[in-house]
């Protein structure tokens, strides 16, 4: 089967399949190459275990410096009340 048959075969699939089946090949991805998506000091191990498999893949894909966070809080405030 080529790449592009089981891609034809994977949108076949419902959006709970699809959602299933790209959290499992992300787990696999993740277990071989061992690399380590959820820091310490992000979150106690208690809560990544409690998250949804798909909302645990997403922690740390994004950092922004607390400058970058207060600068786009006031973005959002300025917006919102001008």
């Amino acid at each position: 089967m080529t790449l592009k048959e089981l891609q034809n075969q994977a949108l076949q699939l419902s959006l709970h399949d699809r959602w299933y089946l790209v959290q499992s090949v992300l787990a696999s991805i993740q277990q071989e190459t061992e690399v380590d998506y959820f820091p310490s000091s992000h979150l106690k191990a208690s809560t990544k275990i409690n998250l949804d498999p798909l909302t645990q893949s997403l922690i740390g894909v994004i950092s922004l410096d607390d400058d970058d966070i207060t600068e786009s809080y006031v973005d959002y405030l300025e917006e919102k009340y001008s």
